[in-house]
């Protein structure tokens, strides 16, 4: 690469970063004042978002746009990303539905932008853990935890949580055994577990092309049964039914001129 290319890729990082930052602190601002105007009763009425199944594909461009209206109608605030807020509001609702508001519960793989956990702060849950490998110190916003963390070797207690999320984490490089064997350690027998991964029926083609230091890569149905398969070996059982059919690829990801969809796994814990 020339020294100019360099130079042009470094600033690009540096943006996407301060980007982050900036993003972070609108969330976690938003999410503070929010809490303190509504107050407890608020957040006890407030409906369990229910346009996304556990389980399923994105299929058509108007299901991500349903999850946006119906995350605005909740005073969720919104993933600047609009498509994400379809898996946002799928693993949300797994995880309200099949825990209660004192549940412990992991976004694993979690970013700074990403509004899993800050929804689940709006419903008035406390026990909020997010880990990264590239966050260093760990550090709060509003009561939740972030630091750095593998999502293959956490950490954590035996049975220590009731639910986990990794949305749009996997197919950035991570094993998918050590991952589904480490999820069923730390989970709780009956606790849940809420997988999404960039996916297409047909995946298109990705040779050469890299993202957070690793190759790009788009799930196919193949990639997501064997998934499947390992999950259920390692003692979980999914939720819902899984269809792998899209009539739209309704995801562009324009960095990389690629278009896909997304997949959501809703696991149980054996």
């Amino acid at each position: 690469m020339s020294r100019d290319r360099t130079a042009a890729a470094t600033a690009a990082t540096a943006a996407r970063e301060a980007a982050k930052l900036v993003a972070d602190r609108v969330l976690w601002g938003r999410v503070a004042v929010q809490r303190r105007v509504e107050g407890p009763g608020r957040v006890a009425a407030r409906p369990v978002p229910v346009s996304v199944a556990p389980t399923g594909v994105l299929g058509l461009r108007r299901e991500w746009e349903r999850a946006v209206a119906e995350a605005r109608r909740l005073r969720l605030p919104l993933h600047p990303d609009r498509p994400k807020n379809w898996d946002a509001v799928g693993a949300v609702r797994t995880v309200l539905e099949h825990t209660g508001r004192d549940a412990r519960v992991l976004d694993a793989g979690s970013s700074r932008y990403s509004p899993v956990l800050a929804w689940l702060r709006l419903y008035g849950l406390r026990e909020l853990l997010g880990i990264n490998l590239e966050f260093g110190r760990a550090f709060r916003r509003d009561g939740v935890t972030y630091r750095h963390g593998d999502v293959t070797a956490t950490g954590l207690p035996d049975a220590n949580l009731d639910a986990m999320t990794c949305l749009s984490v996997i197919e950035h490089g991570v094993a998918l055994r050590p991952f589904f064997t480490e999820a069923a350690r730390v989970l709780r027998p009956g606790g849940v577990l809420s997988v999404s991964t960039d996916y297409a029926s047909d995946p298109p083609d990705t040779s050469g092309l890299r993202a957070y230091g690793v190759p790009v890569r788009v799930f196919g149905p193949a990639n997501l049964h064997a998934m499947l398969e390992i999950a259920d070996e390692v003692g979980f059982d999914l939720i819902g039914e899984f269809n792998p059919a899209h009539r739209e690829s309704p995801v562009h990801w324009r960095r990389m001129g690629l278009r896909f969809t997304f997949a959501l796994l809703g696991l149980r814990r054996r």
